[in-house]
């Protein structure tokens, strides 16, 4: 019976898991649905409830570029070419590419994410009740993350249960459907968290992920009307990987390793 500690533990971990994914649901489901509901949100709104301090860094980029006001090279290169910023986003980019005018994209975009003014957004947002706070452990997002973990620690304590060279009184399928349970049983929250409450950001509470996706509908995709404005919706809500720019995709692909090797040649020119 040395498997059977490893199923109560499995079984442990599974229950657990689901009962903060269930609270949390609940939790989400109890948000007063008029929260927000009478405003609007703004572009570096919805890019930070969409996804996070980073997402708000690339949107200003990405606006800054399409107003010709920065370029966005392929090599994963910022040049600075209107050094006015128009508002505090705009002014943080600016002074993270520096004096020179030019920098690597990732170490800007790290560095705006960081700054103040969207330290300040954030708690504004929070503050509306469109933004959970920083770290909390009762959103859907962290419960489903929990879920995700159990399922992958029971599969592994099934595993080693099945793959222990002790004799043991039951069959191995027999152990094994014991340990399907709790399995199927972390499978089942996460089909429907995602059926329940799909799109969980870990940023937005439920009545901004509403606001968020009123603003995708009203908008429409970067590929329907053309304009800046549906472009830079398509950037806030879903990120620059997902529009259809292979440039601009190129130019954020670049890690924080790579502007090393780039600055390097820039400075042996």
């Amino acid at each position: 019976m040395f498997w059977v500690p490893l199923l109560l533990l499995a079984w442990a971990v599974a229950g657990v898991a689901c009962t903060r994914l269930c609270l949390a649901a609940v939790r989400a489901a109890t948000v007063d649905t008029e929260t927000g509901r009478t405003r609007d949100l703004t572009l570096y709104e919805a890019a930070f409830l969409s996804g996070g301090p980073a997402r708000v860094a690339e949107l200003t980029l990405v606006s800054m570029a399409r107003q010709r006001r920065l370029l966005l090279a392929r090599t994963g290169w910022a040049t600075v070419v209107d050094p006015r910023g128009r508002d505090a986003m705009e002014r943080t980019v600016i002074g993270a590419i520096g004096p020179r005018g030019q920098s690597p994209i990732a170490p800007v975009r790290t560095a705006t994410a960081a700054a103040d003014p969207v330290r300040g957004l954030a708690d504004t947002l929070v503050r509306a009740g469109l933004a959970v706070p920083e770290g909390s452990p009762s959103t859907v997002a962290s419960g489903v993350r929990q879920v995700r973990g159990a399922a992958f620690v029971v599969l592994a304590l099934g595993v080693v249960a099945l793959l222990m060279p002790v004799p043991s009184e039951m069959a191995r399928p027999l152990m094994a459907m014991w340990f399907a349970l709790p399995l199927t049983l972390t499978l089942s929250c996460l089909v429907l968290a995602r059926i329940e409450a799909h799109p969980y950001t870990p940023w937005a509470s439920p009545a901004g992920q509403r606001l968020i996706g009123a603003l995708a509908r009203r908008t429409g995709p970067a590929a329907g009307d053309g304009s800046d404005r549906a472009f830079l919706t398509s950037v806030a809500v879903l990120g620059v990987h997902a529009v259809g720019e292979p440039d601009l995709r190129a130019a954020f692909a670049h890690r924080e390793r790579e502007p090393d090797r780039y600055r390097h040649r820039h400075r042996e020119r």
